[in-house]
């Protein structure tokens, strides 16, 4: 796991934690958490639309093999982790990759759903 970008507050690793346990406690601590693999031009683009509407998430770079770890959307059972870079997880639950995030914001969800887990006040 690469070292974390954070849009506030403080990341503890335990280095013998598994990649599925420290990915869970980082879902369940930060609100808004994106799991990215470096150099990835659509997480950039994740955090332009969700700092033009006003909050910052925490961005955690993986290695291919603990994107494997992650949890999947429940709506997109056929999603592989290849599939799901970058991922965006809005109070523990996952929204999915872009166009998941972009298809919730034209929607006119994305701004009452980052309201409803206290990350953005309106």
């Amino acid at each position: 796991m690469s070292s974390p970008t954070t849009g506030g507050g403080g990341l503890s690793i335990d280095e013998e934690e598994t990649a599925e346990t420290r990915i869970r406690r980082l879902i369940s601590e930060h609100p808004l958490i994106i799991f990215s693999r470096s150099s990835c031009c659509m997480c950039h683009v994740m955090k332009k639309l969700l700092a033009t509407i006003g909050v910052h998430p925490t961005v955690i770079e993986l290695d291919d093999h603990e994107f494997a770890s992650l949890p999947r959307p429940s709506s997109h059972g056929g999603l592989s982790s290849r599939n799901l870079s970058p991922a965006v997880f809005i109070g523990g639950t996952c929204v999915g990759g872009l166009e998941s995030l972009v298809a919730l914001h034209l929607s006119g969800h994305l701004v009452p759903k980052l309201v409803e887990v206290g990350i953005l006040w309106v």
